[in-house]
Order: C-alpha cells, then sequence, then structure tokens
C-alpha cells in the first residue's frame, strides 16, 4: 500500500492508496465526501458513480510546522493503526510499503524526511525538481512550480486529458493550465477566500466573523448574509472569471476544482465541470509509480 501526503500552508490531507499487487478486499472511496448538487449543464458531481479507483482511506489535518519527526511517526502510525494498518512487516496487503509527499513548508518537508529514514524502512519519492512526473514543465522556471501544483495537473492530464485547468481552493487559490499535450503552461495564483477573509476582519472592526455558507439570497438582508454574499458569490465570480479568460488563450478545455473550499464553490460555479476533492492525492500516486520501480507482482523493489 501507498501513503500520500499533500502538505499545504493550512492543512495536511493524507491519502492511502491499495498498490497494485495488494491481496485482500479492494474499497475505494467516493471522490467527494457527500453529493454535490448537479445543474443542468452536466456537472461532474463528487459522491457520485465516480469513485477514485484505490484510495481506502483518507484524512485532513491541521498542518503544524513545528511537529518533530517523533511526532509525525507517532501521528501517522496511529492513523494507520484506526484502520487495522501498518508498515511493512505486517501481513500481506496490509502494510504500507511505500510514501509520496509533496510539501509547501520547508520544516514540514524535513520532518517527514527524517521519520522515514528513522522509523519506516519503505521508499520516500518528495515532488520537487529532478523527481520524474511524465509531465514537461514550460514554466520560465520550472523550479518555481508548487509540488502541489505539479501533482494536480499530473492527476488532471491522466483523468481527464488536456487541455485542462486546474483550480485548486487552498490557503491560496491556484489555476493551472496543461496542454492538449500534457504540458504544465503556467497559470494564476490570488489568496484564498479564507485569508481573504481573515483580512477583511482584521481591518474592519465593525465586521465579525461569519460561517463560510451559501446565504439565502444575493442581497444580504443582515451583515451576517452580506459579508457571505460577497465572499461566496464574489469568490465564484472570481474563479469563473479566471477560468473564462485562461480558456480564452487555452482552448476549450476540462474545468476540473479541488481543494478544502472546492466543494463550497463548484454547485455555484458556472465554468467548473468537474470536482475532484483528492486530485492532488491522485497525481501524488502517479508520481511515485513514475519513480519507484516495481516487481511482476506490483510490489516495490
Amino acid at each position: 500500500m501507498l501513503l500520500a501526503l499533500d502538505v499545504g500552508n493550512t492543512q495536511t490531507v493524507i491519502g492511502l492508496f491499495e498498490s497494485a499487487g495488494d491481496s485482500g478486499p479492494n474499497p475505494v472511496v467516493h471522490r467527494g465526501d457527500g453529493p454535490v448538487t448537479a445543474t443542468a449543464r452536466g456537472l461532474s458531481v463528487a459522491g457520485g458513480p465516480d469513485e477514485l479507483a484505490g484510495l481506502i482511506h483518507h484524512w485532513r489535518l491541521a498542518t503544524v510546522a513545528e511537529r518533530t519527526a517523533d511526532e509525525y511517526a507517532l501521528l501517522i502510525t496511529e492513523l494507520l493503526r484506526l484502520v487495522g494498518l501498518e508498515f511493512t512487516g505486517a501481513p500481506a496487503g496490509s502494510g504500507v510499503g511505500g510514501m509520496v509527499l509533496s510539501s509547501s513548508v520547508p520544516e514540514v518537508t524535513s520532518a517527514i524526511r527524517e521519520m522515514a529514514h528513522i522509523w519506516f524502512d519503505v521508499a520516500l519519492v518528495v515532488v520537487e525538481p529532478g523527481i520524474r512526473t511524465g509531465m514537461p514543465i514550460l514554466y520560465d522556471n520550472p523550479k518555481d512550480v508548487g509540488a502541489d501544483r505539479v501533482a494536480n495537473a499530473v492527476g488532471a492530464i491522466d483523468l481527464y486529458g488536456g487541455p485542462a485547468i486546474v483550480v485548486d481552493m487552498g490557503t491560496a487559490t491556484t489555476f493551472d493550465a496543461i496542454s492538449a499535450a500534457g504540458e504544465y503552461l503556467g497559470g494564476a495564483i490570488t489568496p484564498g477566500i479564507a485569508i481573504s477573509m481573515d483580512a477583511l476582519f482584521e481591518h474592519a472592526a465593525a465586521l465579525r466573523r461569519v460561517e463560510l455558507v451559501e446565504p439565502r439570497n444575493v442581497i444580504g438582508k443582515s451583515t451576517v448574509e452580506s459579508i457571505q454574499s460577497g465572499a461566496i458569490y464574489g469568490y465564484t465570480g472570481l474563479v469563473d472569471a479566471m477560468c473564462r479568460r485562461i480558456a480564452d488563450e487555452l482552448g476549450p478545455s476540462a474545468i476540473i476544482a479541488t481543494g478544502g473550499l472546492a466543494g463550497l464553490i463548484t454547485p455555484l460555479s458556472e465554468m467548473i465541470q468537474h470536482h475532484e476533492p483528492w486530485l492532488t492525492l491522485h497525481g501524488l500516486r502517479l508520481v511515485f509509480d513514475r519513480n519507484v520501480a516495481r516487481d511482476e507482482s506490483g510490489r516495490e523493489m
């Protein structure tokens, strides 16, 4: 089995994939956490018939840069034990034999490298310059592209082909463009909805924090509803406008949303066609497979 870790500035997402050749039951996890209302424009919805094959379990944690390698070892070991699993040495089919990491936090990258070296005798692939991704990076400086953006692009081209646009809604919202030939072309970065709201509350003394949910109407009847309307519908407009402009340059494209806030914005968007909550994990699994040799049974060598 393969453990994929996507470390963002705010949250860390961990996914457990069944590797080729694993024995035992083969459950799959729906691509979404729950149903998303479809519209007449044919939105591919999470929680529907489409499933991300091989993803057995997933966890979402707060990113804590100060955690040590020992703390990460304890945390991951206990998460696996919750579902009756552990690292290699367990009976066939129930052990984790590899890890793959994308990280936006250098301190966490270092801690997980140390954790894998000290505690777990498994292959660790870190998405960084020099790693085989199977995707040409046509950025002015390819080293500037974040590991999560690379993983998203790899996952998107595998699931939907190109051209494609990936919208990742996390601490920042990133827009990534992938050509029909499977090349990473570049994109755009804007502050995420949560940190935009934090800035509003920090600088406007009369406004208080509100729950990020869709209000009853676009025209808010209270300060709370007005803030919710501006945040949710205004941000949806930003996403749609950016996707439209990128598609004008790229041509007709598959538009895929991912990230922690994608489930909130996707049903309201006119441009997003697919919601893939675990897109980054899927891309990480593909990158791992392209960098670790396997024997005929599918196990890491």
